[in-house]
């Protein structure tokens, strides 16, 4: 049984984390003590900075490829011999998506010597043409440095084009862990840190707006992890650009990382790791990054709702589909019913709001419920 520490968290630890000057000595002296101080400490900084309302969007993933030249040791989707969506192929699916009432589409893939950034960019200009409503929310920075070279431009350039093209905003993941440590060992034909956080201040400074992810409980270590969210920290200092953190759990079965740690004895985060994780962050990040994500897909729904408790303030989105979990041996299903999130949100005693990509308040589809649940059911 789990004792709770008899701890009190140091008066200047917490003043300055109510400044937003959280220092990385300071979050070591927060995990270890008390989690429950931890917790209270992050749920009180998320009242002041987000109140009590707690967002989600809805959306679809839609994976233009499975290809990827890449071999990340945590990565079970991949393969050489896939599938590229034409361009009528994922228009089909955004109308799908559209007519489920959803307000963001995620584009995801891989990355290959088949795909340019003139089939990045045909691909949004159609979108946006044919949807100008919908959220375009795409492509990793990984994705822009590869393709940008095959096409023979700068990173700036690509992002530019991207922008011109209709480009809402681009994801924040293959972020992994921000060290080089860490990607020489899971992810070594990467794109390195330094890279990473050129591509998104790059974004940034242009006006796209990206999310922030951090995908732990693997080979990394807790000063590692906690590197990660300072970097993040200062990155959205000097450009501001981040909507939010997502915090993502590694999933160990089925590649080649999650087999070595299954050998040693190693079944990645616990769930109480994991709460430490969103409540620390939110600790590290107040004043600067408002939003933390409570992901569902990789938590599961009722620790997504104890996070809400932890300094989360958002559950992520409908998704309809989540190949790469699933791959990974996610067992949290792949979509989310918007009556859902608001039964969750509301049983947490929070205010349920939908929003879009870049948390603007969206009014709620009243047809969205039967159609999301057609679409996902066709997904099985």
């Amino acid at each position: 049984m789990y004792t709770k520490k008899q701890t009190v968290i140091p008066e200047d630890v917490v003043d300055r984390a109510y400044q937003g000057k959280c220092s990385k000595e300071d979050a070591l002296v927060l995990l270890e003590g008390s989690p429950f101080e931890l917790f209270e400490l992050a749920d009180t900084l998320r009242a002041q900075a987000v109140g009590d309302i707690v967002s989600y969007v809805t959306n679809r993933n839609i994976y233009i490829t499975n290809k990827c030249a890449g071999n990340c040791g945590f990565c079970a989707y991949r393969t050489e011999k896939g599938y590229i969506l034409s361009v009528d192929e994922i228009l089909k699916k955004v109308d799908e998506a559209r007519k489920a009432g959803v307000v963001e589409v995620c584009i995801q893939g891989g990355y290959t010597p088949e795909i340019d950034m003139e089939f990045y960019l045909e691909i949004v200009e159609s979108i946006k043409a044919e949807f100008p409503e919908i959220c375009i929310h795409a492509l990793s920075p990984m994705e822009v440095n590869y393709a940008a070279g095959i096409s023979g431009m700068s990173v700036e350039e690509a992002l530019r084009k991207l922008k011109r093209s209709g480009l809402d905003s681009l994801t924040g993941t293959s972020a992994e862990i921000l060290s080089d440590r860490v990607r020489k060992i899971i992810c070594p034909e990467k794109i390195n840190t330094q890279q990473w956080i050129d591509t998104v201040t790059a974004a940034h400074k242009i006006g796209i707006s990206t999310n922030a992810t951090i995908m732990y409980g693997h080979v990394e270590t807790i000063e590692e992890r906690l590197d990660h969210v300072f970097v993040i920290r200062e990155i959205q200092k000097e450009t501001d650009g981040f909507t939010e953190l997502i915090p993502m759990s590694f999933l160990p079965y089925n590649n080649r990382i999650g087999e070595k740690m299954l050998a040693s004895g190693k079944f990645a985060s616990t769930g109480l790791e994991d709460l430490q994780l969103i409540a620390i962050s939110r600790i590290i990040l107040h004043t600067h990054v408002n939003n933390i994500q409570a992901t569902w897909v990789k938590l599961g729904k009722k620790l997504a709702q104890v996070a809400l408790q932890c300094g989360a303030n958002d559950l992520g989105g409908t998704l309809m589909e989540d190949q790469i979990s699933t791959a990974s041996g996610g067992s949290n299903g792949e979509y989310v019913s918007p009556a859902e999130f608001e039964w969750m949100i509301k049983g947490a005693g929070r205010i349920p709001v939908q929003r879009d990509t870049l948390y603007r308040k969206v009014s709620p589809n009243s047809g969205i419920e039967k159609a999301h649940f057609r679409i996902a059911e066709e997904q099985k």
